[in-house]
């Protein structure tokens, strides 16, 4: 549920608990946009990720020391061609990402017909720009904003491999970043994107000592615990059905990888973006492999996958 919002930002809807100031793009932050988090402490103002909403914010986002990056997507780089006098920060595992073009093709791992496709779209929807003064840090990392207004980084791979948490610990508030909650699932569907990563973080994020969720798309704001444990076991049960549905499929006859990619489990049937039938391609080797490992599909000598005889 999402708490009443205490003030606006022009038209737009923003809500502050604590030092956290939150500022909700459109339809809750869902994709192209996200939800834009700043703290304010008494030495130094920080944006948790720059979402297309940061464009809309004015002076409170423009004025800020940092820009700490829970991880790096096109999306969630939307606002930093705003802020060139901030610092930026991410997490060491995606740090080449944010730095230059060639660390996110890399990041991405698309071929380069796909990615030639791609570089425009994200400058002219998203205001790409890369990062070369970006620096990273490590799980744990603490920023000491003053007046006990203290920011800590929790490693959660899975998404990116440097996709963290960031947690406000004076508030209790936990930017969750793309562990979120959307009806869509988890998306792994990237050359550092990892299954098995995903599912342990998502074990680990319900640990984290938070009173508040915050999302970067669609869910918004969680304030109450069930509530949030709840959408977390339904955004983890999206595993488990790409698993049966592969096994659905494997049910009719045997498939090669290209097949199944082109049935997918991802995305729904006529989405025509460039990339889709590669991020499929990437998530379901990763089922598949994981369905090895269980014994419950193998792999024949042409190619081709099929369900391992019980």
């Amino acid at each position: 549920m999402h708490p009443r919002p205490r003030g606006y930002a022009g038209a737009m809807q923003a809500l502050s608990i604590g030092p956290v100031h939150i500022y909700f793009g459109d339809k809750s932050g869902k994709y192209p946009d996200g939800n834009q988090v700043i703290v304010q402490g008494a030495d130094a103002r920080v944006a948790f990720d720059t979402p297309q909403v940061a464009n809309r914010i004015g002076a409170a986002f423009d004025g800020v020391d940092l820009v700490i990056l829970g991880h790096v997507h096109e999306d969630h780089m939307a606002g930093l061609h705003r802020v060139p006098h901030a610092r930026v920060q991410v997490h060491k595992a995606d740090l080449a990402a944010a730095r230059s073009w060639q660390g996110l093709s890399a990041h991405y791992g698309y071929p380069p017909e796909v990615l030639a496709a791609l570089r425009p779209m994200i400058e002219r929807e998203f205001h790409y720009q890369p990062r070369p003064d970006a620096t990273g840090y490590a799980d744990g990392a603490v920023w000491d904003l003053g007046a006990g207004v203290r920011i800590r980084a929790h490693h959660l791979p899975g998404h990116t491999a440097g996709h963290c948490a960031l947690v406000e610990e004076s508030s209790g508030v936990a930017f969750i970043g793309d562990i979120d909650l959307t009806g869509f699932g988890p998306y792994y569907g990237d050359a550092t994107s990892d299954l098995v990563q995903f599912r342990q973080s998502l074990g680990c994020v319900r640990e984290i000592d938070a009173r508040v969720w915050v999302t970067s798309h669609h869910r918004g704001v969680l304030t109450e615990r069930a509530a949030f444990i709840d959408a977390l076991d339904k955004f983890a049960a999206k595993l488990d059905e790409r698993d049966e549905k592969l096994l659905a499929y494997l049910r009719e006859g045997p498939h090669t990888l290209d097949a199944l990619a082109a049935r997918g489990i991802l995305y729904p049937p006529g989405v025509a973006q460039p990339w889709v039938v590669f991020a499929e391609r990437r998530s379901i080797a990763q089922h598949l492999e994981a369905l090895q490992a269980q014994g419950r599909v193998l792999l024949g000598e042409a190619g081709e996958y099929c369900l391992a005889v019980p």
